[in-house]
């Protein structure tokens, strides 16, 4: 949403002129073994160093088993990870591993002839597998691997670490053996094309495939699918088996699920002027919140965010109950529940500042529609936001809410949040969408905030930070075919929330006023008022608690007060 961005983009050329090469990949032998202990990061960092405490164990994402490596780079530390092996003189081995990130680093030193590395430039949002050789020299019994990110990147994961070739006598870890059949599988979220299927992870395990009627459907790394594409009213039954190197073990016990009749759950309506706010799924210094805790201010809480998975335009959605101080699953629904119970709307907000989720063709716009419909029938969500910051393709995007829409029913909410750029034009990819969808549009909340200045509907430059920036950006949406309900002032809740453009809630409400009422306008004034507008929404829910909700009791009283 309004995570700052920042990418210090190291100079390629340089890098590739530093001397990367790839070596020829040679053949391996009977007896070659993988030199590297805790390849996969199971036992934490056991037998591996990190620089300045830059690398941890993470559950997810992982390529296999249950664990792999998160490094994060950070001032003048390049987040490198290192193991020293023990190799067979005069040898040939070939160093990999499976990355997930930018600029990540995989080399050897110490070889004895030499020394290697090669990197990757960015993996598209998953795992890929770096790959190099090096050959030891005639009297090397040891040699250092190691993994590295670069300056001012992000964090990179790491997993399956692996420097492949003769023993050399320094042991290894167990060769794999074929994993044992998943227990506990259940079915969740069922609707009326779609379910999902989770089951406990079975130690060893580089994957699962799932079984529906007997044939394979599916093939996951984790310990849960969605199951799409189903005939509504339809008992199917699923089966779940886990494989590896080693080969594919049994499958788990059968279990039936039945998808529902169709339609939606009834959800509350949205009021006639609406407060807007986005709840973090994540903790970034702003104060962790359950649902339970969000101010009763807000009518719309949009939870942020859903995943992309490897499907494409599939999601997905992971409650982070580790960085949210255990809030379970189980809690988060009942919260939902209750919130909704008292009034209120709980969507899932669909992308962020460093979402990847991409719809350019009618399966794709499939795929995101069963997705999310499973995700309201599993959480109770009452709909969905989107939020896609890199841009997206109002044909098949506009299918995708339309056939959403269709599933969830009469009550589904609908908002979007692009960014300034977004809607300066009905021309633009987003606000085609929004004007495709305008009979099944709740609102639009545009972030008046991270653009610098910006025209307005009377063709003036606006500095933003100003009540003429809200006002006459907001214009251009109110003249562009939006009805003023379906239009909100998205600002942050504190100057924590964003890197510009924050305004305090006295001209959030002076913008209100002007845009209904015609008064406490600056420089622009709108030629006409428009006392229907929908109201505002905020960055986030957790950035204002930690501000001391002053954004909610000063804006939420001001919007429900609206005309």
């Amino acid at each position: 949403m309004n995570r700052i961005r920042s990418l210090a983009v190291p100079l390629a050329v340089t890098l590739a002129a530093g001397g990367l090469t790839a070596l020829a990949t040679g053949t391996a032998q009977a007896a070659d073994v993988n030199v590297v202990r805790n390849a996969g990061f199971e036992s934490g960092l056991a037998n591996w160093t990190c620089t300045s405490g830059s690398g941890v164990m993470v559950s997810s994402p992982v390529y296999a088993g249950t664990a792999a490596l998160k490094a994060t780079p950070a001032g003048q530390d390049n987040a490198k990870c290192s193991q020293t092996v023990t190799v067979k003189p005069n040898s040939t081995y070939t160093l990999s591993e499976q990355v997930n990130g930018s600029y990540v680093y995989l080399g050897a030193t110490g070889t004895g002839t030499q020394d290697v590395s090669t990197w990757t430039p960015g993996t598209g949002g998953g795992f890929q597998k770096l790959s190099t050789t090096f050959t030891t020299g005639p009297s090397t019994t040891q040699v250092t691997v190691y993994t590295h990110g670069w300056y001012g990147q992000p964090g990179f994961v790491v997993d399956e670490f692996s420097v492949f070739g003769p023993d050399g006598g320094g042991g290894t870890d167990p060769a794999p053996t074929v994993p044992g059949a998943p227990s506990g599988t259940a079915v969740s979220g069922q609707s009326a094309s779609g379910l999902t299927l989770s089951w406990n992870a079975v130690s060893g395990a580089a994957g699962y495939h799932v079984y529906q009627d007997g044939v394979r459907v599916r093939t996951v790394t984790g310990a849960s699918a969605q199951i799409t594409g189903l005939a509504a009213a339809t008992s199917y039954a699923f089966q779940v088996s886990a494989y590896n190197a080693a080969g594919e073990g049994a499958k788990g016990a059968s279990v039936t699920g039945t998808t529902t009749s169709g339609g939606g759950n009834p959800n509350p309506a949205v009021p006639k002027h609406a407060l807007t706010g986005y709840w973090q799924n994540f903790n970034n210094g702003a104060t962790v919140q359950k649902i339970s805790d969000v101010s009763a201010q807000y009518d719309i809480i949009a939870v942020s965010f859903a995943d992309a998975t490897t499907t494409p335009g599939a999601i997905s959605f992971t409650l982070d109950s580790a960085g949210l101080g255990g809030y379970t699953v189980a809690q988060f629904k009942a919260d939902i529940a209750a919130k909704k119970a008292a009034g209120k709307s709980v969507i899932l907000s669909i992308g962020g500042e460093k979402g990847t989720i991409s719809v350019n063709d009618s399966a794709s716009a499939n795929n995101l529609a069963n997705s999310a419909y499973a995700l309201m029938q599993d959480y109770g969500f009452s709909g969905i936001d989107i939020d896609l910051e890199n841009g997206l393709n109002p044909t098949y995007m506009t299918q995708a809410l339309r056939s959403l829409a269709s599933k969830a029913g009469s009550s589904f909410v609908l908002t979007m949040a692009p960014q300034t750029i977004d809607m300066q034009s009905t021309q633009g990819g987003y606000f085609k969408t929004a004007l495709a969808v305008k009979d099944i549009l709740t609102v639009v909340n545009m972030q008046y905030y991270n653009s610098g200045s910006m025209n307005g509907c009377d063709g003036n430059v606006y500095s933003q930070g100003s009540v003429d920036f809200l006002t006459a950006l907001a214009c251009i949406q109110l003249e562009g075919g939006l009805d003023p309900s379906q239009v909100g002032i998205g600002v942050p809740a504190s100057p924590s929330g964003a890197g510009s453009g924050y305004v305090s809630p006295t001209i959030v409400n002076n913008a209100l006023d002007c845009l209904t009422k015609g008064t406490s306008c600056g420089n622009f004034k709108p030629s006409k008022t428009y006392p229907s507008l929908r109201g505002a929404m905020t960055w986030s829910t957790n950035w204002d608690a930690k501000a001391g909700s002053a954004w909610s009791n000063a804006v939420g009283p001001k919007v429900h007060a609206l005309p």
